[in-house]
């Protein structure tokens, strides 16, 4: 069963500044909290996402235990959106829609993440008791350490 999760933030500062921060793979480790381990494996320049880019993670979102995961973004509009689809991972389906959108007074930015377990019955129990929280937990998070960063 997919499930989603959605999530709306303001950010106070101007579009260009917001789409290089989130579009550069290497900002995902400040932004995830520190119990969930993240280690880009893939080699990176200073460089933005581009669309057909693969990037290779070590995350270790529970437990401690270290989890291989790839994302391809599939869709990269600059300072628009971007979408970034797991490959490999825990996930039996992961696809995250990342959308910004200019404002006379800073930039409104969107989360919009769609995602499914594997083990049928057993994924389900699994999102329902962690899962589903862990997820929230890290957003909740990423909206504390945006607001610190863009919101002072």
């Amino acid at each position: 069963m997919r499930h989603t999760l959605h999530y709306k933030q303001y950010l106070d500062t101007k579009l260009p500044i917001a789409w290089a921060f989130f579009s550069s793979p290497k900002n995902l480790a400040l932004i995830s909290p520190p119990d969930v381990t993240f280690e880009i494996l893939t080699p990176l320049k200073d460089e933005l996402i581009y669309e057909g880019q693969l990037i290779d993670y070590r995350v270790s979102p529970f437990l401690k235990i270290p989890l291989h995961w790839q994302t391809e973004i599939t869709v990269c509009e600059p300072n628009h959106q971007f979408v970034d689809l797991q490959r490999e991972g825990p996930y039996k389906f992961w696809s995250h829609r990342h959308t910004f959108i200019e404002k006379d007074d800073g930039v409104e930015m969107e989360d919009f993440l769609e995602y499914e377990l594997p083990l049928g019955p057993v994924g389900e129990a699994v999102n329902h008791l962690v899962v589903r929280k862990k997820l929230i937990a890290i957003f909740d998070y990423r909206k504390q350490i945006c607001d610190y960063l863009f919101n002072k």
